[in-house]
């Protein structure tokens, strides 16, 4: 600038554009300079930022690919493990398949031996049959012969006529046939009795030992306790109305002045007892003793008691586990807890021949359920024997014929007593599990006078027969031994009898349980030495 104005003063002020062009080119010089300074800054700053986007992607990439890489390794572990999981899982299929088949394998070769061992007793059975066959012909053809030898013999010793001598070897053979049948009789039924106890011995211990219920024998008296004589005296009433009308009322017997401190009621149903017991325990709680509130108390818990039978018709339906039961015909099974027989309770006593008749069943392979249903059932006309007449099988029949039972229940609730014919195999099973229940010890149990008269009865019965000299009952009634005339009887005719007496026993006494008859023939030599 200062050249610029030096020049002009020396040029005489005349004006001159050089440096004035001069100035824009170093002005412009400097400010491209300046802008290219700038830019190389900006362009330095830019491949800074760069470098550092290009870094932070690397960063971010190997981040990424890292990431990705656990991801992966996590997604092939799992993978991995689900694979095993799989794996793991179809071996331990295969192994239970294995182990099915193997217990299939080993169940078939079981039964295969179990046949094999059948097909060789048939096999032996009927060689032994076959030599028996050939034994009864050869004895046949020998008593042939010999029967025509005492023929000829008879005819020849004698004067007889032809008939008369016939007459004769008639009776003979005869006797010869009784005895051999009554062998043969001995021996098949000795086998077959065998079999057949042994595995009815082993179902019916299976059966006891996977149920076992309570027993507790009940009495058809109960006891009231009266606080003072003035009590006993107000339930006596004026000239023994109120006692009159308790026993009118309820149904049962009232006895005062047997026992002292103690009211005793007395009655065979078990119904009426509880309401004449309930109602008395309520009368000598509330202290109003008249013929009026007698009656009110009384119906008051004659309804409490309907009550309750219901609820255990119910219950004992449930714990049988049954559906489509009648509630007439439930209820008459609550009816069962009040009564007894022997002392047995008849509601638990059914439920006990429910579940035995199952097992039973069960192990039979049968139904089960049906047979549950029939055992529970038995004994359901004695909850109505008291209201009409005829046995308790006939009336539970036709009772549960009217609410809508089908056979084999309505079979087996007429015949479990022999009634009626059997006609289906789940009457015998109840037969058998009604015994195993009654019999069991602890069970039942009966008066002096009906064991007495039992005994009597077991004795008259084996004393009838002929050839028998003695007869015992021992063991409380389940055993009756009969000692028979050795000159009279044989082994045979001793078995005979044992069965008649038996037979005998079945069809013409009640009894709980079983009764074994023992027939005992003994032969005595005896001498004399001088």
């Amino acid at each position: 600038m200062d050249v610029v104005l030096s020049t002009s003063a020396a040029g005489g002020g005349a004006f001159s554009p050089i440096p004035l062009l001069i100035g824009f080119v170093a002005g412009g010089a400097v400010i491209f300079l300046i802008l290219r300074l700038v830019f190389h800054q900006t362009v330095a700053r830019a491949r800074e930022e760069a470098e550092q986007i290009r870094s932070l992607a690397r960063t971010e990439a190997e981040t990424l690919t890292e990431r990705a890489q656990v991801e992966a390794e996590k997604k092939s572990i799992a993978e991995k493990e689900r694979y095993e999981a799989e794996v793991q899982k179809k071996r331990d299929e295969l192994a239970e398949r294995e182990r099915r088949l193997d217990k299939k394998e080993d169940l078939h070769d079981r039964k295969l031996e179990a046949l094999t061992l059948k097909d060789e007793k048939l096999t032996n059975l009927s060689e032994t049959l076959q030599k028996r066959e050939q034994k009864v012909v050869q004895i046949e053809e020998e008593a042939g012969q010999l029967l025509e030898k005492r023929k000829r013999e008879l005819l020849r010793v004698t004067d007889l006529s032809h008939d008369e001598a016939r007459e004769i070897v008639l009776q003979l053979v005869e006797e010869d046939a009784k005895h051999e049948a009554a062998h043969i009789i001995r021996k098949v039924t000795e086998d077959a009795q065998t079999e057949a106890r042994d595995k009815a011995a082993e179902i019916t211990l299976m059966a006891i030992q996977r149920y076992a219920g309570e027993h507790a024998a009940e009495s058809t008296v109960r006891t009231i306790p009266i606080p003072s004589d003035d009590m006993k005296g107000r339930i006596i009433g004026r000239e023994g109305r109120n006692i009159r009308a308790i026993e009118k009322a309820t149904g049962a017997d009232i006895i005062v002045d047997d026992t002292p401190g103690v009211i005793v009621v007395s009655c065979f149903d078990k119904v009426r007892q509880a309401i004449a017991a309930e109602s008395l325990l309520k009368l000598i709680q509330d202290g109003r003793i008249h013929p009026t509130r007698v009656e009110e108390v009384v119906q008051s818990v004659q309804n409490e008691v309907g009550e309750r039978i219901r609820k255990y018709g119910k219950d004992a339906t449930l714990e049988a586990n049954l559906r489509g039961l009648h509630p007439k015909i439930s209820e008459a099974m609550g009816r069962l807890h009040f009564r007894t027989s022997y002392g047995q309770n008849i509601l638990k006593h059914s439920l006990e021949v429910a579940f035995l008749s199952q097992l039973i069943a069960d192990q039979l392979g049968l139904n089960g359920t049906i047979a549950r249903r029939c055992g529970y059932l038995h004994d359901i006309g004695k909850a109505l024997d008291h209201e009409m007449e005829g046995t308790h099988p006939k009336i539970g029949m036709d009772f549960a014929r009217q609410y809508g039972e089908k056979e084999p229940v309505l079979n087996v609730i007429g015949g479990h007593h022999g009634d009626i014919p059997a006609t289906s195999f789940y009457t015998p099973i109840v037969m058998a599990a009604d015994a195993v229940s009654g019999a069991r010890p602890g069970a039942r149990r009966e008066s002096l006078e009906r064991y007495i008269q039992r005994l009597e009865q077991l004795q008259d019965i084996a004393l009838s027969m002929e050839g028998v000299d003695e007869a015992h009952a021992i063991q409380a009634g389940r055993e009756v031994r009969v000692m028979v005339d050795a000159k009279k009887v044989s082994d045979d005719t001793a078995w005979l009898i044992a069965k008649k007496v038996a037979d005998r026993v079945s069809e013409e006494m009640t009894f709980p349980g079983e009764i074994r008859v023992t027939v005992l023939r003994e032969t005595r030599a005896v001498e004399l030495a001088r």
